[in-house]
């Protein structure tokens, strides 16, 4: 290490460990390859940890040799069941309601009960609400260990072609998705062993067991064809974790990413799936001011993931991009989006998190550019730096020049050609740009109007856990006494019919009915009788009590009953179907939902009361947890009736008028796109976003006033 070192361990990381090798990962085909490869030399343990982890995910795409499964779930638990002493772990995030079609159904039946006794399967919901674990973290043996912005789900296989046409490019369903960038660092030696250090202590606080640490001795999972990128390195591991109970807040990537990018003296080159940290942007307008700055050279997606993160996310990465923009009165920023000939409508799935400065340091990782990755979510990143050592300063050069040569289509030894010729990185980049496959100016402008509408960051994109809290730690009340055998009982039963209902949904003939279509037909069939809006009421009232997710309902309302009467229909039977279920909550007591609800509900079922409607409205528009638990949970709490029926109105119209009234728009405007629909689409956006914002500032002005009436109360 040289004086003037970035990494300093207990500042911008935790640990510093030695590597004999690390290699760079580019693209799913290579990773998941080398996953496979180092997974089945494993001898004694196997740690993953994911924000998402799904069986189904292909790992081969070839028509070589098999020895043992292609899709994890399988691969797995052959290999667990094969080898003897052998334990797999598997901590995958309790994710987020509004994630629950993106997800595998039943992960815990898939990867923990119908598998080998030593492959375990958790999902760990120990954070802060509103927060995620997003580390991405694999372990063998803690001899070789993967870290990087790759989760083992599906739509994440590519090559680094990345072809529009990629015929192997599906999902477990035959579904195309459009091509996906994302890589993976893998280190073995003692920072793979720190690695699975991190890895077991994420077990224990999830599971309350320390699983044992594996003793093999000279055993070497590294897969024979992986070329090392880095041979001989120092591995810093750098982490970010929200306050959480007994553990303290940690900013070591925040930390790193400042150090690292007041350090660079000539290039910063980043590729992320988001930019929208006001920090990061802070520190990189002050480098772009100076008149002998570093030139920026981002690479981000031409656009988020959806219309819902476009209004959200790319709202703020504009903002932020504009504030770049502005400080740049030197012309040394320059941002791209990579493209491929043929992708129409579709674009790259950019999910990277890079940041190479200068030939002097290379961080991997989990951590996007957002807020949130700085100090909300759990992160995990690997950092190299060179220090004095030519050797590694050409790796990491070549790490960035590969990356680049790969979205300009061009080799890796041309782009280093042309950045010595030009001493500049922006110049070598404008030489070989203008084929078909290249980068191109990212250029992102929004409404007025739109920019005006959507809030803060603190809101979307929270730096701590203190913006989501804040909105609700005035709202529940103390903890009830601990409840009799007899509540125990009473939770033992009802969770047995729960668990029956849920299995009779998914492995008996049931299962054909719980789809939009076939509850839309049967709503349908039933429009003509009279006793129609009884039927209708009915579904919802069993549904509520069945654990039927509430939106399924709600569509197939509309679709069997037109915009209107669907939209008084599901209205009428959410809140019938949330009462029954507030009832049932009510009788059962407060520490049996809470139990039921799981510990992220423990904080809601402690304090709801004070504020009934304005805590029972900001629950309805934050998914913080199913539609029948939320109801459980109010019903067991202080709230009272009618508070809770007005907050469930409050905040569950918006949702209903944009699912049944404007659901036909909806959908046109994404199915049959043009210069109309976009206009319609942009109408029922702007509605919906007014809707919600009325509903924010009658709550705002609810909670000031309620806090003048204290602040006046104290003064009396």
């Amino acid at each position: 290490m040289t004086k003037t070192s970035i990494l300093a361990e207990g500042r911008n990381c935790w640990r510093l460990a030695p590597a004999r090798r690390a290699a760079f990962l580019v693209d799913g085909d290579a990773y998941f390859r080398a996953f496979a490869a180092a997974v089945a030399q494993a001898r004694e343990s196997i740690y993953i940890l994911g924000w998402d982890i799904d069986s189904r995910l292909q790992l081969r795409r070839d028509d070589g040799p098999r020895d043992l499964p292609v899709t994890l779930g399988d691969f797995l638990n052959t290999l667990v069941s094969r080898r003897r002493g052998l334990r797999a772990y598997l901590l995958g995030w309790d994710f987020a309601m509004i994630y629950v079609f993106e997800r595998e159904p039943f992960p815990l039946y898939k990867l923990d009960w119908r598998t080998h006794r030593r492959l375990h399967f958790r999902l760990d919901g120990r954070h802060p609400v509103g927060a995620s674990h997003h580390q991405k973290v694999v372990v063998v043996d803690d001899a070789l260990a993967f870290v990087g912005g790759f989760d083992l789900a599906i739509r994440r296989w590519d090559t680094p072609a990345h072809r529009a046409d990629e015929p192997r490019r599906v999902d477990p369903a035959g579904v195309p998705y459009p091509p996906f960038h994302d890589v993976q660092m893998a280190v073995d030696g003692a920072a793979a062993a720190a690695l699975g250090e991190l890895a077991r202590e994420r077990w224990r606080r999830a599971t309350g067991r320390y699983p044992r640490t594996p003793q093999g001795v000279g055993h070497d999972p590294w897969p024979g064809w992986l070329r090392p990128d880095l041979e001989n390195v120092q591995v810093a591991i750098a982490r970010t974790e929200p306050a959480y109970q007994d553990h303290p807040e940690i900013r070591e990537i925040q930390a790193l990413h400042l150090d690292a990018i007041a350090a660079a003296r000539h290039f910063i080159y980043i590729e992320n799936q988001y930019f929208t940290s006001s920090l990061i942007a802070e520190a990189l307008a002050a480098r772009l001011q100076e008149p002998d700055g570093p030139e920026v050279v981002m690479v981000l997606p031409e656009r988020q993931s959806g219309w819902l993160e476009d209004s959200t996310m790319g709202v703020l990465r504009a903002r932020v991009l504009r504030r770049l923009r502005e400080a740049d009165r030197h012309g040394r920023l320059r941002v791209y989006f990579p493209t491929v000939p043929g992708l129409g409508e579709h674009c790259i799935g950019l999910h990277s998190k890079i940041l190479v400065v200068d030939d002097v340091l290379v961080r991997v990782g989990s951590s996007n550019l957002s807020n949130r990755s700085m100090g909300f979510d759990t992160e995990c990143d690997l950092a190299v730096e060179s220090g004095d050592d030519a050797r590694i300063a050409a790796g990491i050069a070549r790490f960035r020049d590969r990356l680049l040569g790969e979205h300009l289509e061009v080799e890796p030894a041309r782009l280093a050609e042309r950045i010595a010729a030009e001493q500049s990185l922006i110049r070598a980049v404008a030489s070989l740009r203008g084929g078909e496959r290249t980068l191109q100016p990212l250029e992102v402008s929004v409404s007025e109007s739109l920019d005006h509408l959507v809030p803060d960051a603190p809101l979307i994109d929270p730096e701590s856990p203190e913006a989501p809290e804040r909105l609700l730690k005035d709202f529940l009340p103390a903890e009830f006494p601990r409840q009799g055998k007899h509540k125990l009982l009473r939770f033992a039963v009802l969770l047995t019919g729960l668990a029956a209902l849920a299995a009779a949904w998914h492995w008996t003939p049931l299962r054909d009915w719980l789809n939009v279509r076939t509850l839309a037909r049967l709503a349908a069939s039933l429009g003509e009788q009279p006793l129609a809006p009884l039927f209708v009421i009915g579904a919802y009232l069993l549904g509520s009590v069945a654990m039927v997710p509430i939106t399924l309902l709600i569509v197939a309302t509309a679709l069997a009953f037109g915009p209107w009467l669907g939209f008084g229909y599901s209205l009428l039977g959410a809140l019938l179907g949330a009462a029954l279920t507030y009832a049932i909550g009510h009788l059962l007591g407060r520490d049996t939902v809470r139990r039921l609800g799981g510990s992220r509900l423990n904080r809601l079922s402690r304090q709801l009361g004070r504020q009934g409607v304005l805590a029972m409205a900001v629950v309805r528009l934050l998914p913080v947890a199913p539609f029948t638990i939320v109801n459980m949970v109010a019903g067991a709490s202080h709230i009272r009736f009618r508070e809770f029926v007005i907050g469930t109105l409050l905040g569950m119209s918006p949702g209903i008028l944009a699912i049944t009234v404007f659901g036909n728009q909806l959908a046109n405007a994404i199915t049959n796109p043009g210069a109309k629909s976009y206009a319609v689409l942009a109408v029922v956006v702007v509605l919906i976003v007014l809707a919600v914002l009325a509903v924010r500032r009658w709550l705002a002005k609810d909670e000031a006033r309620a806090a003048e009436f204290a602040k006046e109360g104290e003064h009396v």
